[in-house]
């Protein structure tokens, strides 16, 4: 594979059909803090709006966990998702790659600059991802990109088997902005509903 022969990196998302996100550029916390620092610097030349420390689900298995565990540069990004794109999610990741190539010595020309400095956010706490516990429709309460409090309502499930029953109400268990959402309108247990990102540096 092509793998082994590289030095960088660059792993593109944009939420697929069923997820939407701010789109962010993030690297991992590893053991070789050297090797983070580099994948920490390729993520902020990447210069998307938002940037983190990305803590996954479940890393096992993963892509990007193969390539940092042969000391790859290694960088990940969601860019916007809902089987969609925009100016604004086509433009950063036109921009992203352009500034990475340059980053990793590979293109020759100058890092294009965005019109705004990138946002560090932080999903270090236990409860950044919120997960549904029913299956029903979806009425979500926030945005993408809203700040919510601990204890604020950020969405609604409503059972679809049956009529009259309340929604059961999903409150934000930490402060932050909504990072990702759920896209489609049906949702079933288990599903991923939102992650609450902290905002560390504007």
């Amino acid at each position: 594979t092509m793998l082994p022969m590289c030095e960088f990196v660059l792993d593109i998302h944009s939420g697929g059909k069923t997820l939407e996100f701010l789109p962010f550029a993030a690297y991992h916390e590893l053991d070789d803090k050297s090797q983070q620092q580099a994948c920490e610097a390729a993520t902020l030349a990447f210069a998307a709006p938002y940037y983190l420390s990305l803590v996954e689900i479940d890393a096992a298995g993963m892509y990007d966990t193969q390539a940092e565990s042969m000391g790859k540069v290694f960088v990940s990004t969601e860019l916007g998702g809902g089987g969609t794109s925009s100016p604004y999610t086509a433009g950063a990741a036109r921009r992203g790659v352009h500034n990475f190539l340059v980053h990793a010595g590979i293109l020759d020309a100058k890092p294009i600059q965005p019109g705004t400095a990138s946002i560090k956010l932080d999903m270090q706490q236990d409860n950044a991802y919120v997960f549904s516990q029913h299956n029903g429709l979806l009425e979500p309460c926030v945005s993408l990109g809203d700040r919510v409090q601990k204890g604020d309502i950020i969405a609604r499930v409503y059972t679809t088997e049956r009529t009259g029953n309340k929604p059961v109400e999903y409150l934000a268990e930490s402060e932050g902005i909504i990072l990702g959402r759920h896209f489609p309108s049906l949702i079933k247990i288990g599903d991923f509903m939102n992650i609450i990102a902290r905002v560390v540096q504007q």
